[in-house]
């Protein structure tokens, strides 16, 4: 089996090839990626692309499977490029796949696809995939979601996975997670716990998370399987700020949404950090997700638990970790951070 892998060198796709690399099943894994990174794999090779405007056929031809995780969450002050790269780029991708004969298509969304549901309990995948309209990621989401609609029914022989997974940690990921919603200015020291006193108990303030390296089996499977449709891909249990703060061992102290938003409003605009408000409405709005489908018809079970995904993380921060691939790089942003702050927090790359 031959597999072809859009995005193969951030936090997810390094999980993705490491876990194509290690089936028997697989016989080449051609990792593309804007920027060719230094990482080598068993059965890997590496090719230069971009979603925006390479020429992507030749790349998949002859592959078995696509499958598409390339997605900028930055620069959020450029919406023009997120759509160039985030939708079109998808579109792109899913054209040059039928183009070349592949014959699975498995597509990286995310929770942040769903409308506003409920907290006190998980739904399913058939809950509406509208997004959350204040969100651009979760906007964004949602169009690829009716595209991939579109594309599916005009190419019934193609078999189409979509993965929806929660928030994805992994300790070498920190680098790239902290550059592209923490910022320049944020100090690794801070990723302590003994350094966190206080976590906000806000209403609605429950997610659900997953390590990289099981979501990466979760692909393999995809891959290698017969499954088709969406699958939702989460650990347990639900964080919400009684598990922060055990986890933290810090204490809970009420915050209101609209101040949660307000201070990430304030921050945004001030270029102080780059995630922009829009992340806080979609924690805040999205539902908590079922995720009985992935383990029947998959057969995926998560081997850590949401807890240990995110203290993998902290850990990570705290000894700035990174993969020898530009987007998890440690130096990706220059000496000291410089060319982070050079470029501008969230507005350009």
């Amino acid at each position: 089996m031959r597999v072809a892998v859009v995005g193969a060198s951030g936090n997810v796709g390094t999980s993705v090839v490491a876990a194509l690399a290690a089936d028997p099943q697989v016989d080449e894994i051609v990792g593309l990626a804007r920027r060719l990174p230094e990482l080598e794999l068993p059965k890997l090779r590496w090719a230069q692309a971009d979603v925006v405007d390479g020429d992507l056929q030749p790349h998949f031809r002859g592959a078995d499977a696509v499958v598409h995780l390339a997605w900028a969450i930055q620069p959020q002050h450029d919406r023009q490029l997120l759509e160039r790269t985030n939708v079109q780029g998808s579109e792109r991708v899913f054209a040059a796949a039928a183009a070349a004969g592949a014959r699975s298509i498995v597509y990286a969304s995310s929770v942040g696809a769903y409308a506003v549901g409920p907290k006190d309990r998980t739904v399913d995948e058939s809950w509406s995939t509208a997004g959350i309209e204040s969100s651009i990621y979760s906007r964004q989401k949602a169009d690829v979601e009716r595209l991939l609609d579109r594309f599916e029914a005009a190419h019934p022989q193609l078999r189409v996975v979509r993965l929806r997974p929660g928030l994805i940690f992994k300790a070498e990921a920190a680098s790239e997670i902290r550059r592209l919603f923490l910022g320049p200015l944020f100090p690794r020291f801070l990723a302590n716990p003994r350094l966190i006193p206080v976590v906000p108990r806000t209403p609605r303030l429950r997610f659900q998370a997953v390590h990289s390296y099981d979501v990466g089996e979760a692909y393999r499977l995809a891959v290698v399987g017969e499954a088709r449709g969406a699958f939702n891909i989460a650990a347990e249990p639900v964080i919400g700020p009684p598990e922060l703060a055990q986890l933290l061992g810090a204490r809970q102290v009420p915050v209101p949404p609209r101040v949660l938003r307000t201070a990430a409003h304030l921050g945004w605009r001030a270029h102080l950090q780059p995630a922009g408000p829009g992340w806080v409405d979609m924690a805040l709005g999205v539902p908590l997700m079922d995720t009985a489908r992935a383990r029947t018809e998959l057969g995926w079970e998560p081997r850590s638990s949401s807890l240990e995904a995110l203290a993998d993380l902290l850990r990570g921060l705290r000894e700035g970790r990174g993969a020898p691939t530009p987007p998890l790089d440690p130096e990706t942003g220059g000496p000291a951070r410089l060319g982070e702050l050079a470029t501008g927090v969230g507005q350009r790359q």
